[in-house]
């Protein structure tokens, strides 16, 4: 078998989705085609980003080179003769899982894909012809995606590590316990806080996909955050509703952007039945990940309502997870302002129609503490001072997230600054024309 095709090119600067994805020797993508012309063309999109470029012309070339290569994304084809796309990548899920996996599919394939989604977890599907640009922002994403995990691996081996540690000193040394015991706290922070920004990078595919999306699952979240408080949940089930409500919504990045573009008062039967599978889609994306259980089912059933005509699995009353019955209620509430039902109406009428659903779509007390919720003023709000890039100092932190211009989370709140992510900031400002204005924690002295 000939060698694979390799493309290594130059170094990658500050992408459309967070900071510049930490470097290793060359983040690597599989190009997987039939057609000769179809590979060339994807080598010609990654010309210029740094990343090293492997190509194969069947699923059978493209094994053979995850045999011999480390590789981080595989982008394959749907429709290929004796091995398709959806069963390469069912087979690199097996053996090489690590491997995130992207399938590009034309939209009559969509009985393909969805068992693709389903049996080779796939990553996210791209229909063709592609979008360049689409296309370099999902391999930016799944390298930050990839540095994450490995960061987190990393902080899980040095809390490990520090463990041990503890673990050889004696009562003597009570100096050096409560350093290592400051050090432990300060990792275990860092891999919350990395764990909940994954989560929020994740959520910003749906978000890449526009129109009533964008900043949709970021406000859900938080609200039914606010709800899940008031109600008295504790805060890991609070904690549990957030990150529900960032991902309630990426079953439908599986949809069609002709689907999205409509509201769902005006989609066909068939539309419509479709639209209705994305709860379970979601559920499915999430089943490999043991922690994000409770999550999955709460993503499941946010479209469930209290007199059991909801979907996927006509739940009624108690029966809705207490969670749902708190996502139902904001995800409405949003979508009826954002036009994703019908047509958009003022949060006036979005709190005059939520209530009008009290008892029938929506549990009574659910609704009840919602309203109250979005009655409450809030001028007890923490303080922030607005900075301009040219202020900003190493050691300042975030008080809120920092989202380009295309809706993308940037930075996460708590973010402490660095020489290097100031830096990053201010090219960013500069090569996309913008100003942005940084939201800062006052200092204790302040």
């Amino acid at each position: 078998m000939a060698s694979p095709d390799i493309d290594a090119c130059a170094a990658v600067d500050l992408g459309e989705a967070g900071p510049a994805t930490p470097q290793k020797a060359a983040w690597t993508v599989l190009c997987v085609d039939d057609e000769p012309n179809i590979v060339s063309a994807l080598r010609r999109v990654f010309r210029g980003t740094g990343y090293r470029v492997l190509t194969a012309n069947s699923g059978a070339e493209a094994l053979a080179v995850l045999e011999a290569e480390s590789v981080e994304l595989v982008i394959s084809d749907m429709r290929m003769p004796v091995m398709d796309g959806a069963q390469l990548l069912s087979r690199v899920r097996e053996r090489w899982p690590d491997a995130t996996r992207v399938l590009l599919t034309g939209y009559a394939d969509v009985a393909s894909t969805v068992h693709a989604i389903n049996h080779g977890e796939v990553y996210r599907y791209i229909s063709k012809p592609w979008n360049d640009e689409e296309l370099l922002r999902t391999a930016h994403q799944v390298f930050e995606r990839h540095a994450l995990q490995r960061e987190t691996v990393r902080l899980q081996a040095l809390t490990r590590q520090q463990n041990v540690e503890l673990a050889e000193l004696n009562n003597s040394l009570e100096q050096k316990v409560a350093a290592r015991t400051l050090d432990l706290s300060l990792a275990n922070e860092k891999v919350k806080r990395n764990y909940l920004t994954s989560i929020k990078v994740f959520s910003n595919l749906i978000e890449l996909r526009g129109g009533v999306l964008a900043g949709h699952s970021r406000r859900v979240a938080e609200l039914a955050r606010k709800t899940a408080w008031a109600m008295g949940l504790d805060e890991t089930d609070a904690q549990q509703v957030f990150v529900a409500g960032l991902l309630h919504d990426m079953g439908q990045i599986c949809l069609p952007d002709s689907l999205l573009a409509r509201s769902v008062a005006r989609l066909g039967d068939a539309d419509l039945a479709q639209y209705c599978k994305h709860p379970a889609l979601g559920e499915q994306a999430l089943m490999a990940m043991e922690d994000m259980q409770p999550v999955a089912a709460l993503v499941r059933a946010h479209h469930e309502r209290h007199d059991g005509q909801g979907f996927p699995d006509r739940l009624a009353g108690d029966a809705i997870p207490r969670a749902a019955r708190i996502l139902a209620v904001v995800d409405t509430y949003d979508d009826l302002q954002n036009g994703h039902l019908s047509a958009a109406v003022s949060p006036a009428e979005a709190r005059m129609l939520i209530a009008r659903g009290r008892g029938s779509a929506f549990h009574p007390e659910v609704v009840d503490v919602f309203l109250q919720v979005l009655m409450e003023a809030t001028p007890g709000a923490e303080r922030t001072i607005p900075t301009g890039s040219d202020e900003l100092q190493p050691g300042m932190t975030l008080a809120r997230e920092l989202v380009s211009s295309e809706g993308v989370m940037l930075l996460a709140p708590d973010q402490v600054l660095t020489a290097e992510l100031i830096r990053l900031i201010r090219l960013r400002e500069k090569r996309d024309g913008v100003t942005w204005t940084l939201h800062i924690k006052p200092s204790r002295k302040a």
